[in-house]
């Protein structure tokens, strides 16, 4: 549960908001997400927080971290894209978690198309660990082809959660026009794609090695299921999980399909739990034109807008985000099955006898 000590600084006012606001969050929460275990479920998300932080449209509220902070404390393993140079809005974010609660961060992508962002993890420490596996991926070019690197850098970690291990790479894929196929958008996820279907073949062939599950998240700038950008992504060997795929999109009007989470599992300690969705917190705060209701805190510029509602709907985006978040229910709990992988029958072959050792490996 997040520390609500420092909403005491902010006015009656902002607080009797927040407050009906983190009540009404709690509740969306516990009706639509399942609830955290200690050891067989890992509940895995990913969120575009836009600009985290920028004062484009005035500084992000007190109320707003308080509410980032519910719904991500919600969670065991959250994927942000969009963090910027300034750490200042994640320390504080951290500081309304607690201090369980751990971060890895990329350096800033350098260059225009980088935008100034970093890519980070953060994750409940009491249930998650860092196993030591941390890289920005840089592609290697091709025979007779030189790969151009995608314009923010994608990020690989390794993580130990129960009786799972996995490598999540979370990416934040390139824009540019407003179309559902530019051109350059879908060549990222393309070699993306196939550079990490590649790393997890090569890893899987090794004789004896621990399973290596791999996991893709984060925003694709996907528009829909059947655009050049998804077949990039599945068609390289990546798999969205079924419980994913009938989803409602993770844009505002949840038409477009940004966000991801793609799967290439190995045989052994990997799975999901069938359940999956797609966060509304709009459903609970920054309700749409409630302008009036965040007139204390609106800039300056809201007053003198042509278009206040348009104005307020667009600064609500810079308090929470543009995107929604998505998350999925991992299984973390293989106890039975590695039980029942000793139960071997005497007359198993010793390949067989192998590959179930492998399969159901004890917990590092």
């Amino acid at each position: 549960m997040p520390f609500y000590a420092s909403l005491t600084r902010e006015s009656v006012q902002v607080q009797q908001r927040a407050a009906a606001g983190l009540l009404a969050l709690q509740a969306q929460l516990k009706a639509s997400v399942p609830a955290r275990t200690m050891a067989e479920t890992l509940l895995l998300a990913t969120w575009n927080i836009r600009e985290f932080d920028s004062a484009k449209y005035g500084p992000r509220c007190a109320e707003s971290f308080f509410y980032i902070a519910e719904i991500i404390d919600h969670f065991d393993l959250v994927a942000i894209q969009e963090v910027r140079e300034d750490l200042t809005a994640l320390h504080q974010l951290l500081d309304i978690l607690g201090a369980w609660w751990r971060y890895i961060v990329t350096d800033v992508t350098a260059g225009a198309a980088g935008n100034g962002e970093r890519l980070a993890f953060v994750y409940d420490s009491r249930k998650v660990t860092f196993n030591g596996l941390a890289g920005e991926v840089v592609l290697p070019d091709m025979p007779q082809k030189r790969v151009l690197q995608l314009a923010r850098t994608p990020f690989l970690c390794g993580f130990r959660a129960g009786w799972s291990a996995f490598n999540l790479c979370t990416v934040h894929i390139y824009y540019g026009t407003e179309k559902p196929n530019e051109p350059r958008r879908v060549q990222e996820i393309q070699d993306l794609a196939q550079f990490l279907a590649a790393r997890a073949k090569r890893a899987a062939a090794v004789p004896d090695a621990r399973p290596e599950h791999l996991l893709l998240l984060g925003d694709f700038n996907i528009f829909g299921h059947n655009d050049a950008t998804m077949q990039a992504l599945t068609n390289a060997g990546f798999t969205i999980p079924s419980a994913i795929q009938p989803l409602s999109g993770s844009s505002l009007d949840k038409s477009h399909y940004y966000d991801q989470i793609a799967f290439i599992p190995q045989p052994g300690r990997f799975g999901t739990t069938g359940q999956a969705g797609v966060f509304d917190y709009y459903q609970s705060v920054f309700p749409r034109d409630a302008h009036a209701t965040y007139a204390d805190v609106l800039p300056e510029a809201y007053k003198t807008s042509a278009n206040p509602r348009r104005y307020y709907n667009d600064w609500r985006t810079h308090q929470m985000s543009d995107h929604l978040l998505l998350w999925v229910e991992l299984q973390i709990d293989f106890s039975q099955e590695y039980l029942q992988g000793l139960i071997t029958p005497a007359t198993a072959t010793p390949a067989a006898r192998r590959r179930s050792r492998r399969a159901s490996q004890p917990p590092a």
